[in-house]
């Protein structure tokens, strides 16, 4: 069984749904510390100026420490601009007639909730769905582990039987580090390869790592077969 353990970010770029896709099961890390202005709480689509920015406001002010589970939703202000800006740039992808109204609905429905996680986790489920990925969904905050960094992982890889655990590049240091955990429960640790794939985009030349909205309003059904053309081996870490 392969594990991966993901934080809930907002509208996820294409390597993460490959990670989903890779797995027997993924965790949603929702019971760890928030970072205020990450991609967590924002993402970025393709627009005539580039790669910009939409951001959920959150309510962080006196609230360091926060979990992702607890974070509130500042205001629903925001969807509408966001709804006019997503409009405004992808309204003549060949995909937006399918998709566009979905992701609305997820958001406007979940904003309701004022609970970021929640209106993160629709998001991602969404597009899941969309993609056809059938890798199970959990979240961290439903197990009751009370651990930190590479103890929680290795709980959590314990807690589904998962004898190997795969994990973004972007956590390769403190895994390095933290390699004694996993040798000792005989917990297999991999690195994503992933070679972010090009296909068509509304405006050139085109630019990689934007939302996976990108790729789904453009590019429609052919989604993760573009996904899975960028999937590589993964490389082995630790054990």
């Amino acid at each position: 069984m392969i594990c991966c353990i993901l934080q809930p970010t907002f509208m996820p770029w294409s390597g993460f749904f490959a990670l989903i896709d890779q797995c027997d099961i993924v965790v949603l890390l929702d019971s760890v510390q928030f970072s205020k202005q990450s991609w967590q709480q924002r993402n970025r689509i393709r627009t005539d100026k580039g790669l910009e920015f939409l951001t959920v406001p959150v309510k962080s002010a006196g609230r360091f420490g926060q979990k992702i589970s607890e974070v509130e939703i500042a205001s629903n202000n925001f969807i509408s601009s966001m709804e006019s800006k997503i409009m405004l740039h992808y309204r003549k992808a060949p995909f937006f007639q399918d998709y566009f109204p979905l992701i609305m609905d997820v958001l406007k429905t979940r904003v309701t909730e004022k609970n970021l996680a929640a209106l993160n986790i629709g998001i991602i489920k969404l597009f899941v769905d969309i993609l056809g990925i059938k890798t199970p969904l959990a979240l961290s905050s439903s197990l009751n582990i009370a651990a930190d960094r590479s103890i929680l992982l290795a709980d959590i890889c314990d807690y589904f039987s998962c004898s190997s655990y795969l994990s973004p590049r972007g956590s390769s240091e403190y895994l390095w580090n933290d390699r004694k955990i996993f040798e000792n429960r005989d917990i297999r640790v991999f690195l994503q390869d992933f070679d972010h794939p090009k296909y068509r985009q509304i405006y050139e030349p085109f630019l990689p790592f934007a939302s996976l909205c990108d790729l789904m309003l453009n590019e429609g059904p052919s989604s993760l077969n573009i996904i899975k053309s960028g999937i590589n081996t993964p490389e082995s870490f630790i054990g």
